[in-house]
């Protein structure tokens, strides 16, 4: 079984310091309907989008998570978490955070939340951006908004381990 770390907005910045980055970690953007899914690199530079799951069943959703982990030697599992702006969480926080519970039930790797405010809109305007047709631009959304949240939590963790 594995563990849930939430980290708030509030607490700062210092709490990544210690963490290790080795294998990929895996990046999902929970939504009601669909998960999106990114994964890192195997150094734990770049984050890509994978997929995105049908939240459609209860144990469906958390097998397909569990394959990926196994699959791909996902050492961590990041979630982004919505906070309002105030820093409290919320309903779907709640939500997300009730389907993480169950998700670490079956994972033998850790689960940090981190803020996702607004990951979706960016990732939907970057689409935007690069064109193609809009049927396809729903179906990568989820995906892409994942890819944020994890490259975020990449990024900050190579800044705080003074990496390149």
């Amino acid at each position: 079984m594995s563990f849930i770390t939430t980290r708030t907005p509030a607490r700062g910045r210092g709490i990544l310091a210690d963490t290790v980055m080795e294998g990929r970690v895996l990046g999902l953007d929970v939504g009601d309907r669909w998960i999106g899914v990114a994964m890192s690199d195997p150094r734990g530079i770049l984050a890509s989008p994978l997929t995105r799951i049908d939240r459609a069943g209860a144990e469906v959703p958390v097998e397909a998570i569990r394959r990926l982990v196994s699959q791909h030697g996902v050492k961590r599992v990041v979630a982004g978490l919505p906070y309002s702006m105030d820093g409290s969480l919320g309903k779907q926080a709640e939500l997300i955070l009730g389907f993480l519970r169950r998700l670490s039930e079956s994972l033998e790797v850790p689960i940090e939340t981190r803020d996702e405010s607004l990951s979706t809109v960016t990732a939907s305007r970057r689409l935007i951006e690069g064109g193609g047709k809009r049927r396809s631009r729903k179906e990568r959304i989820d995906a892409a908004a994942a890819a944020l949240v994890l490259q975020e939590y990449l990024d900050e963790i190579r800044v705080q381990q003074g990496r390149p």
